[in-house]
């Protein structure tokens, strides 16, 4: 057992990295608040039959109105200002940027809202991660152009949202059962994006073999395996720890992207990877206890 929990942070960011990918096959087919309704509504339809059959424990009204605020906060709004940054011209390159800065927003929150200390050796963890990904991002950013306001706003929001909602889930939810918290999570992400996709979007949907693969690839290894991994890995480990891990997603993206659609992987991109996973394992190094002395 402790062997297979070794494992999961890098289970988890190889599952969190395919969600770049899947959304590059599905967004030539819809537009994003529709297709993120779309993908909260199947995952809720699929995670409370089964929460019913395992008679999980449900939360009293006060946890489960934070489980859903924290679904809102993390899936709906997150997910929905980094697809309509991109939507509005942003560069996909740019709007990951943005988004690498949220381990570090995460971890400045920990320190004010849950009262994690946040070691010197973690800080430099977070920085190298930060400009690791920032190489790995580089190549991607020359001649970026197109964009306002209102992208810049949606990325920075979208990376804001996830923040606070990460620090909310180990603040209020963390006692939550994961299968039920989770169902109620969908149900609060379903509030922007179905608000969001009627008011500004006409609800279309080209029903490709991509976008099939896409929808279902998303929503059964993202929403539902990847979100499972995160949210246990947020109640048993400090918050910063663990959202520094997000450091190696732009880095394995596009190893993923090399080998998926044969774009460049340039030396300074791999140079940036090294730099992350430094980061990562300096954020989260857990500190040896002290032995205790040996008495004759």
């Amino acid at each position: 057992m402790p062997r297979l929990l070794s494992v999961i942070p890098a289970l988890f960011v190889l599952l969190w990295s395919t969600g770049f990918i899947g959304a590059r096959y599905a967004m030539p087919h819809s537009e994003p608040f529709t297709f993120l309704a779309l993908r909260f509504f199947l995952a809720l339809l699929l995670l409370a039959p089964f929460a019913l059959a395992r008679r999980a424990r449900w939360p009293a009204r006060g946890p489960a109105l934070h489980a859903a605020f924290v679904g809102a906060l993390i899936h709906g709004l997150y997910l929905g200002g980094v697809f309509s940054a991109v939507r509005h011209g942003l560069p996909a390159g740019i709007a990951a940027l943005i988004a690498g800065l949220q381990p570090l927003l995460t971890a400045f929150l920990a320190g004010g809202m849950l009262g994690e200390t946040v070691a010197p050796r973690q800080w430099f963890g977070l920085l190298l991660g930060l400009l690791g990904t920032v190489l790995v991002i580089e190549p991607r950013l020359a001649g970026a152009s197109g964009f306002g306001a209102p992208a810049l706003l949606a990325a920075f929001g979208g990376m804001a949202a996830i923040s606070l909602g990460t620090i909310w889930q180990k603040r209020h939810v963390a006692g939550v059962d994961l299968v039920t918290g989770t169902t109620l999570q969908y149900l609060g992400a379903l509030v922007p994006a179905g608000l969001f996709a009627l008011l500004f979007e006409e609800g279309r949907i080209d029903w490709t073999p991509e976008f099939v693969f896409a929808l279902v690839w998303l929503v059964l290894v993202l929403s539902i395996g990847a979100i499972f991994i995160l949210l246990y890995m947020i109640r048993e480990g400090a918050v910063s720890r663990v959202t520094s891990l997000l450091y190696l997603v732009p880095g394995t993206t596009a190893v993923m992207a090399f080998l998926l659609f044969g774009e460049r992987l340039l030396p300074i991109q791999l140079l940036g990877l090294c730099l992350s996973g430094l980061g990562v394992a300096a954020a989260t190094r857990r500190r040896r206890p002290a032995e205790s002395p040996v008495r004759a």
